[in-house]
């Protein structure tokens, strides 16, 4: 059964994959930002040009795998063209590397995913074989990965982080096959929202079941982790199961205590790897979240990226920035985690302030549910205060002003919220949970792709090959406009203007070949040193 190729920004060294490919050369440096995917005793001159790790090639090979006992896997792969092989060299070093992947068996993929996940950058785009040819090595790379995928039915995760590099890509994506399996009417749908995210008519709301992909329980886990941690004996234990949900909670505090409880949920639901779903959901040209998630996954993904988000109520909003609103609390600040049925209570005025947030999406714009039941009381309670609202404005008609992206097909449950929103399964009941929810994946992959601005890798140079005849005339007049605006702009017009050029890729990359480096690897796709390092690290 043939894998999927995702396109998506993210950080490597943080996103949920069961392998990694690390571009190097031949004396086995690899960029600092590599590091974290390679065990400690084996790095040895560490710098900031880079670290060695103390492996050997055997003979002609290409791959290497580094040894380690972790669920995840790292493959270093020679990128590095001293003999001026061109792209052909370099695409038969990934397919080698992916061959050799898919020799190392992996009977459970991460988190009960349906599918292993295969992760790797734009091999050799930083001061590899495809330096300063970003354009034509896509063009030719994903073509690689989709057979790749076909043949050894392995998911494949393209990550790029520069938004010249996504935009490019996607384009690549729109004008072949992207491979997206599925039915058309998810197609219409990804259409349809994809769209609403180009206008800024979307905002996204997050549930527990994202974060479920990156090994974080949902409520009614957590409930069984904390009984589990307060040892309550049978009776007791099986009754949790009958309360209601902050009920449970509340008992569980107090067999606990408070202070063992926020300890727990501040160390669970810290900082760690975030999902396949968390990165593109975070890549979306979107401005408004909202979750009820306490852990911090989407905001790493969106900075890894460089969509820093704000995040309500513990910072304040900075206009044009995106934000993302935690309704429940956040894990960084256990004080404000509401998860029993007094806290919900004593919370009662600040969190219906939170609230109106939602209600205001709910009005405005069109809300995208992605990993919510749609059971939880507070959406609920805000539904319908949106739906008597708008019936009173509106004499009785109704509004859908949002679609819940669900797992599985339940009748019962789409016709409770038909009023309000329409709910679109993933698959039927007799298909597993795992492979409905990687669906929702490669949906969410159509949408982002569908959604990308066409035009961030405009003024590149290292995409200019992808431009046709009025393109490459609409880039060379706007970079003659460049050459007119001080770096970083003036105040009024000139900033904008600056802003603008920056949007279409100017300045995305240097004009000619990257400094000579000649056996560093590409840097691509790992943790940036600096928030604003430039074009290469």
């Amino acid at each position: 059964m043939s894998g999927h190729v995702f396109v998506v920004g993210a950080d490597l060294t943080r996103l949920s994959c069961d392998d990694v490919l690390v571009p190097t050369g031949r004396s086995l440096r690899i960029s600092p930002g590599w590091c974290p995917l390679v065990p400690g005793e084996l790095i040895t001159e560490s710098g900031d040009e880079g670290a060695c790790v103390r492996l050997s090639w055997d003979a002609d090979e290409r791959v290497l795998e580094v040894p380690g006992g972790g669920p995840r896997r790292a493959w270093l792969v020679d990128t590095v063209d001293d003999e001026g092989r061109g792209l052909p060299w370099l695409l038969d070093g990934a397919r080698e590397a992916l061959a050799a992947v898919a020799r190392r068996e992996v009977d459970h993929p991460a988190h009960g995913r349906a599918r292993r996940l295969v992760g790797l950058p734009a091999l050799g785009t930083g001061w590899g074989g495809a330096a300063g040819r970003r354009g034509a090595l896509l063009q030719e790379l994903l073509p690689v990965l989709h057979e790749a995928a076909r043949e050894h039915g392995f998911d494949v995760a393209l990550v790029l982080k520069r938004p010249s590099d996504l935009a490019a890509a996607q384009r690549v994506r729109r004008a072949g096959d992207g491979g997206w399996d599925l039915p058309a009417s998810l197609h219409r749908l990804a259409e349809q929202l994809g769209d609403r995210a180009r206008c800024g008519q979307l905002a996204v709301f997050l549930g527990a079941g994202v974060s479920a992909a990156a090994g974080l329980p949902t409520w009614e886990q957590l409930v069984g982790e904390l009984a589990d941690r307060s040892g309550l004996d049978g009776e007791l234990r099986a009754g949790l199961v009958r309360l209601p949900a902050q009920d449970a909670a509340a008992l569980l505090a107090r067999e606990l205590g408070s202070e063992a409880l926020a300890s727990f949920v501040s160390e669970r639901f810290g900082p760690g790897p975030y999902a396949l779903a968390h990165a593109l959901v975070a890549g979306l040209p979107v401005q408004e979240f909202v979750t009820t998630n306490y852990d911090p996954l989407v905001e790493q993904a969106a900075n890894d990226v460089g969509r820093g988000l704000r995040v309500l109520p513990f910072e304040q909003a900075r206009p044009g920035a995106p934000w993302l609103l935690k309704l429940h609390g956040d894990a960084a600040h256990p004080e404000s985690v509401v998860l029993t049925r007094e806290e919900y209570l004593r919370f009662g005025d600040s969190r219906a302030a939170l609230a109106g947030v939602l209600h205001s999406l709910l009005l405005t714009r069109h809300v995208l549910f992605v990993g919510t039941s749609m059971l939880d009381d507070d959406l609920i309670r805000i539904a319908h205060e949106v739906r008597s609202a708008l019936q009173v404005q509106r004499s009785g008609r109704a509004h859908r002003s949002g679609t819940v992206l669900a797992l599985r097909e339940d009748v019962a449950r789409a016709r409770l919220w038909e009023q309000d929103v329409e709910t679109v399964a993933m698959a039927g009941a007799d298909v597993p949970s795992a492979e409905a929810a990687r669906r929702l994946e490669v949906l969410l992959d159509l949408i982002g792709c569908l959604s990308t601005p066409p035009t961030g890798y405009l003024l590149d140079p290292a995409y200019r090959g992808l431009l046709d005849g009025e393109e490459r005339a609409l880039a060379d007049a706007l970079v003659s406009v460049a050459g007119l605006v001080p770096e970083g702009g003036v105040p009024g017009a000139g900033q904008e203007v600056a802003a603008l050029l920056h949007r279409l890729g100017h300045g995305s990359s240097p004009a000619g070949e990257p400094p000579g480096r000649g056996h560093d690897p590409d840097p691509d796709s790992g943790p940036d040193p600096d928030p604003d390092p430039g074009p290469e690290q």
